[in-house]
């Protein structure tokens, strides 16, 4: 079974007093929360995701037809860019977008937190995950990678806040995940203000989830520190990468945030983003690590 757990660290000075009144110091509060899968489970996931489920999952939603904002992308391949597979927690098929990036074990993928466990529901966590870089109407030409293992803040689990994972998957035939597509730099602490190009395979009409759709704009603070631009990409966008410095030519381009929200339930005209701040800094540490 899925084991899920929390990380966090006590500070110095509270350990300190506590070791002075002499009392069993206080439990941390959690930073991240982490689920880990099975050998038995990401080889069911990968048996689960067959080529037709994954192009069959597309006809199940529909979210309208494709808006102005957003565009067909017809550059230079963007391979690490691919379709994040799952069964969510209501049983249903489904996916969000997300991205490989650099990191210490050549295996992390960042992505939204609702792409891999549901907010403010602790034990309502994802299952049968697997990534497909560079996937494209039906074929996944890097191969599809099982996940071992999410991380999100403790706060997306507790309580909806901090929409950002990282996730960590197995070789597929021997070879690891930035070995085979390359890997985004990933720029913590990035504050709004400059120009991002924002990936995604939404559920909207004609591509419903089956081709790499974009919109590019100038970011602008957001509330509850996030950030903004302006797009109209529908749900199955969530988690794809916000790149800065984008180069169109190469696909190449420097990861700042990732697709969360939109402002509107239907006909959203903003898509908004965390700042990755400290804690998706500890995020995507501990995924390198897993």
């Amino acid at each position: 079974m899925l084991a899920i757990r929390t990380c966090g660290r006590l500070s110095a000075p509270a350990l300190a007093a506590a070791m002075t009144l002499g009392a069993a110091p206080p439990s941390p509060a959690p930073v991240t929360a982490e689920v880990s899968y099975t050998a038995q489970e990401r080889q069911e996931a990968l048996s689960y995701w067959t080529p037709e489920r994954m192009k069959e999952v597309g006809g199940t939603v529909d979210l309208g037809p494709t808006g102005p904002l957003t565009k067909t992308w017809k550059g230079a391949p963007v391979k690490t860019v691919g379709r994040l597979f799952f069964v969510n927690a209501k049983g249903a098929d489904t996916w969000c977008t997300a991205t490989a990036v650099k990191s210490g074990n050549r295996s992390v993928v960042m992505a939204a937190g609702h792409c891999v466990r549901l907010g403010s529901s602790p034990y309502n966590t994802y299952m049968n995950l697997v990534f497909a870089p560079g996937y494209a109407k039906g074929k996944a030409p890097y191969g599809v990678f099982p996940v071992r293992a999410t991380v999100t803040p403790a706060s997306w689990a507790q309580n909806s806040v901090n929409d950002v994972s990282a996730l960590a998957v197995d070789p597929v035939q021997g070879k690891a995940l930035t070995d085979a597509v390359g890997g985004r730099p990933v720029a913590f602490g990035h504050r709004p203000g400059g120009d991002v190009t924002a990936f995604g395979y939404p559920a909207s009409t004609p591509q419903r989830g089956e081709e790499l759709l974009y919109c590019a704009g100038h970011t602008k603070a957001a509330p509850d520190d996030e950030m903004s631009i302006p797009c109209d990409m529908t749900g199955g966008s969530s988690g794809g990468p916000w790149l800065a410095d984008f180069d169109a030519a190469s696909g190449l381009g420097t990861l700042v945030s990732v697709n969360s929200h939109g402002d509107a339930l239907e006909h959203s005209t903003t898509m908004s983003g965390p700042v990755l701040g400290a804690t998706a800094r500890q995020v995507y540490d501990r995924a390198q690590r897993s």
